[in-house]
């Protein structure tokens, strides 16, 4: 869809402006006729009501409604019960009401996977199992009856929130080897989006050709211990994937962790230093229990090991984090557009010392807590062809 932003006029600004209104973000508006010339109009009132919005649900705040914000400002419209939900392959429902559902059958003990407020095929096999269960037709249709007959029944999972839990049980379960285990790494941008561009003297510095080297060196570094590593690029100004797209290629492959690789920009080159983050929301609780682990075990060991200005992590539900069904981390190695940060960023050497700090990290995130070391002390040398009988020595 066209950004709409400040300064736009419509019909499209109308439902926004309603949205907002229904959500107490926004003023509502008398009904004369500047009112209703004003209700098309995107002024600045609208803008910090989205600013406000998007601040909530971890989206990137700058006030303009692109794709992922009116996906989500169209999910916030509904309440479980206000729509009969199903799942439809090419174009599947979403909404808060679907996040509502995931969240009460998880807290009964049914399996949706994540609780991304997508009504995909394995929320309807939950709701097709609590149908036969409680006696209702099981055509994996969350209508009247299933909805009625999930308000009547009680909690039954206990000792913690269920998707804590299975994330928890699932990594531990896992081992503590790297050795077969499956990752996707997604250099960012490509094709036409080249992220962040500075004239650095004679050289063009570009975020895509920076990330993609870092990606192609930690590539080979987990290929050689052992881990199945999967790109979601190639090198190619040709090549581009959506973020919906490259969370898709994750969940085909079946990949046991995804970690996305991107730089920063701002107009103030005093801004430097890297940023982590993780699927959650603050507004419906919802988090990725591993991916936030992950994420704090990147951050530490890129800060001690790099030098970087710490950051910190931070929950956010863009679609890159929100769509994957595995725990997920997007890293943001320093600003390009920070001269020092940049003077690191176009060395080799350093760029090694990222891919290590990312090494250590991801194995780290597979020991058991009492086997785990401190930051900066693993030697990810170590890695190499450790196979699972032997990992356990690591340490």
């Amino acid at each position: 869809m066209r950004a709409i932003r400040r300064g736009t006029q419509g019909a499209a600004v109308a439902v926004i402006r309603g949205i907002l209104i229904d959500l107490g973000l926004l003023a509502n508006q008398t009904a004369d006729a500047q009112a209703n010339e004003d209700s098309q109009s995107y002024d600045e009132t609208v803008e910090q009501a989205v600013r406000l919005f998007q601040q909530d649900r971890g989206l990137s705040v700058d006030g303009i409604v692109g794709d992922e914000t009116w996906r989500a400002l169209d999910s916030a419209r509904w309440r479980l019960g206000q729509r009969t939900l199903r799942h439809v392959r090419s174009a599947p429902m979403h909404g808060d009401d679907v996040h509502q559902l995931q969240e009460r059958l998880l807290e009964m003990g049914y399996d949706v996977g994540r609780t991304d407020g997508i009504y995909g095929v394995r929320t309807a096999r939950a709701v097709a199992q609590f149908q036969r269960e409680v006696g209702l037709g099981s055509d994996g249709e969350c209508g009247p009856a299933t909805t009625a007959a999930l308000h009547r029944l009680g909690r039954k999972v206990v000792g913690g929130r269920p998707q804590l839990l299975r994330e928890t049980e699932a990594c531990r379960a896992a081992g503590p080897a790297l050795f077969g285990k499956r990752i996707v790494i997604d250099p960012g941008h490509g094709g036409p989006d080249p992220g962040v561009i500075v004239q650095d003297g004679p050289e063009r510095r570009t975020e895509d050709a920076i990330v993609f080297d870092i990606a192609h060196r930690l590539e080979g570094r987990l290929t050689a211990a052992g881990m199945r590593v999967h790109l979601t690029r190639g090198p190619s100004t040709e090549t581009y994937l959506a973020n919906a797209e490259r969370a898709a290629f994750a969940n085909d492959l079946g990949a046991d962790l995804f970690v996305s690789i991107h730089l920063d920009g701002h107009s103030n080159p005093a801004a430097r230093g890297v940023a982590t983050y993780h699927y959650g929301s603050a507004t419906s609780g919802a988090t990725s229990t591993v991916g936030e682990r992950l994420a704090a075990l990147f951050q530490r060991e890129i800060v001690v090991r790099a030098g970087l200005d710490d950051c910190r992590t931070h929950a956010k539900s863009w679609d890159l984090l929100r769509m994957t069904w595995m725990p997920a981390v997007r890293v943001d190695l320093g600003y390009l557009t920070s001269p020092s940060d940049r003077a690191l960023l176009i060395t080799p050497d350093f760029r090694d010392r990222l891919v290590e700090a990312m090494m250590a990290a991801i194995q780290r995130l597979y020991f058991p807590i009492e086997s785990d070391v401190a930051t900066g002390s693993f030697d990810v040398t170590r890695l190499r062809a450790l196979l699972p009988a032997t990992v356990a020595a690591a340490p």
